[in-house]
């Protein structure tokens, strides 16, 4: 891999520190490193590889004076919309965390285990995509290729973490003093089926941000999805039922050991001994964790299994580092 210039626009956020330990790990060779934040983070500093950063105010003219040749976005789709085609312009290829452009029919959204070709039919934006959608597809895309998904029931307990740094503090705060500030009701001892706005249909905006992510991603534009989201008082770590209908029939032992074979999918599953997922489990790991794997008896071709993945991570820096990986190899 040739060194690249990079931005990472956000730098100062949850997801934007993340990117920057994950492109550490995987020692992703930086020749020029540019932090862009708001204008209250601008002259501070970050370190990345022991190498202190001055972070540069968010601007048109800044961007330009700047040139990169990646970005990766973690500063929200109001952001995205204005400052992603500003570097589309300057010909630098953006990856881009937020919700923008993930439904535009001409901007990928990839997640690299599912459909790593899809990264390279860019127009120099390609869309990260949401974290519940990540996890779910990277255990489903295996079992699609073996016996054809028919309908996909989901239900997520998603951790505080998924709506930002706010929704850390409301935990802590709560915790502290019983007040609420971020969410419409107290999370501690307490869960919301409620992320992101309500919908016409009855959906809130992150269930049908899943259910047409997951149609897009796989290229099912016809499959049958049911997804419900729900937050937990859980600070780190998305957690997923899902119910799968097959076309085809499977044997349990088989399907476990494709899963087990599975790119970026650890099985964790031995109920004898307790072993399943959870969000402790999964804390640090860029790896999917698939248990609970069983028969739908209810189904002539049923499976319920639970997925765990570490949200920050996989579901958002990690993939977004393995789309850059992906299109910097190719050099």
């Amino acid at each position: 891999m040739k060194p690249i210039s990079l931005a990472i626009v956000g730098a100062t956020g949850v997801v934007g520190r993340k990117f920057l330990e994950v492109l550490a790990e995987r020692k992703i060779p930086i020749k020029n490193l540019v932090l862009f934040a708001s204008q209250r983070s601008a002259g501070q500093t970050m370190l990345f590889q022991g190498k202190a950063y001055k972070i540069v105010a968010l601007t048109e003219e800044n961007v330009k004076e700047n040139p990169v040749d990646y970005a990766l976005f973690s500063a929200g789709a109001t952001v995205s919309k204005v400052f992603a085609p500003i570097f589309q312009r300057l010909k630098t290829v953006v990856i881009d965390n937020s919700s923008a452009f993930r439904m535009d029919t001409d901007v990928p959204l990839v997640v690299p285990e599912v459909n790593p070709d899809d990264a390279f039919k860019h127009h120099y934006i390609i869309a990260n995509p949401n974290c519940s959608t990540i996890q779910a597809v990277v255990a489903l895309k295996p079992l699609h290729d073996a016996y054809n998904l028919k309908r996909v029931v989901v239900s997520t307990y998603q951790a505080v973490s998924g709506s930002g740094i706010q929704g850390i503090h409301d935990l802590e705060h709560q915790l502290k003093t019983g007040e609420t500030t971020k969410f419409p009701y107290q999370i501690y001892q307490n869960v919301l089926p409620h992320i992101d706005v309500f919908m016409e249909s009855g959906n809130t905006k992150e269930e049908e941000k899943m259910i047409f992510e997951m149609r897009k991603i796989m290229d099912l534009p016809a499959l049958k999805v049911s997804a419900t989201a729900v937050r937990v008082p859980v600070v780190n770590g998305h957690s997923e039922s899902i119910n799968i209908e097959f076309e085809n029939p499977y044997d349990i032992d088989e399907l476990k050991n494709l899963l087990s074979k599975s790119k970026g999918i650890i099985v964790y599953d031995d109920p004898k001994e307790l072993k399943y997922p959870m969000p402790l489990i999964a804390d640090q790991k860029d790896e999917v964790f698939v248990g609970r794997i069983r028969r739908d008896t209810s189904l002539t071709s049923g499976l319920n299994c639970f997925v765990v993945a570490d949200n920050i991570r996989k579901g958002a820096a990690t993939n977004a580092v393995q789309i850059l990986e992906l299109l910097t190899n190719h050099l």
